[in-house]
């Protein structure tokens, strides 16, 4: 019984890891649709597995890690030949996200992103510090193998850099707030209405932002804002993922406020407006919710205390306030 009991949990396992790896090789060749080449070297403004990776350390557990090695290998196969500097690739993609997951937890990190604290501890230690360790295993292997000219090395590991925290600013926050969306029976049908209606606005300002050479990026923020003030993340995310979207495609192709940009001054526009929409997203939605959280706390101390108070003295919870009809 114990040995079947353990054959099949590491049956689910495997399974899961399998699984795991699947979702990681889709999302990275969804992510290489709009791939740009930096010195010979394949780099995404926005890489979604690191997201995702990083998401199933947080929720599942550490033993998912070999996942994302075997995601890394199918990925590399198919855009280049197998050589020797697919190890340090492999090593990259998986340490990356392993080491901020151990960061956040030493952090104390909650992944339901319910406290300001954790909004900043993941876009500095799980973004930021974190994707260090990609950036420097896939530019560093391809230097030493001869791959990379040392000249280009601080440009690719920026760009690759970047990439990865893109990844984890925009596509973590959304995996994390799946976990806290209700079931659609408990939400009001003018909330499924609200909801509609932003991301509705979303597109149509971030399509229009971005068709105008003028640069009116900047609109969207109000409806970040809009998302984290009556939705938190569970919105806020969804939304900063469109805008990403829409404005990677918009500098890929040079057009609308792109126009006329190098590479380099789009993509250095590009992920300023990434980073900016995340960040806002992110940490508003975490004050909202920690505000939230309080304020449900004292009114939970308030109905305790009224509680009390009927017990001792009964009825006088329920009498007016302030006596004698007084007003200050």
């Amino acid at each position: 019984m114990v040995r079947t009991e353990r054959f099949r949990r590491l049956a689910t396992r495997a399974l899961t890891i399998v699984a795991l790896a699947a979702v990681y090789y889709g999302s990275a060749q969804i992510g290489l649709l709009e791939q740009v080449v930096v010195v010979d070297t394949v780099v995404t403004p926005l890489w979604p597995p690191t997201g995702i990776a990083l998401s199933s350390l947080l929720l599942l557990g550490m033993w998912t890690w070999p996942a994302f090695a075997l995601g890394t290998l199918a990925v590399v196969a198919s855009i280049s030949p197998l050589d020797v500097s697919v190890l340090g690739i492999m090593a990259g993609n998986t340490l990356a996200p392993v080491c901020a997951c151990l960061m956040l937890r030493r952090a104390g990190f909650h992944p339901a992103l319910d406290r300001l604290r954790d909004g900043v501890a993941l876009v500095l230690l799980g973004a930021f510090a974190g994707m260090l360790v990609s950036a420097t295993f896939g530019s560093g292997t391809q230097l030493l193998t001869g791959d990379l000219p040392p000249g280009d090395f601080w440009r690719t590991w920026a760009a690759w850099w970047v990439g990865d925290a893109m990844g984890i600013l925009v596509i973590t926050p959304l995996v994390l707030a799946c976990r806290t969306v209700r079931r659609p029976r408990d939400i009001p049908l003018y909330r499924w209405g609200e909801a509609t209606a932003l991301l509705v606005c979303t597109l149509i300002v971030a399509l229009l932002a971005v068709k105008s050479p003028l640069s009116l990026l900047f609109l969207v923020f109000p409806l970040i804002v809009w998302a984290a003030l009556r939705f938190q993340l569970a919105a806020a995310a969804p939304v900063v993922l469109l805008v990403s979207v829409v404005a990677i495609m918009s500098a890929t192709r040079r057009i609308g406020p792109f126009q006329g940009q190098s590479l380099l001054e789009a993509m250095v526009n590009l992920q300023a407006l990434n980073a900016s929409t995340a960040l806002t997203a992110l940490l508003l939605s975490a004050i909202i919710t920690e505000q939230n959280a309080i304020r449900r706390k004292i009114e939970h101390a308030c109905g305790e205390l009224a509680e009390v108070v009927d017990r001792l003295a009964p009825g006088e919870s329920r009498r007016r306030w302030p006596p004698n009809g007084t007003t200050r």
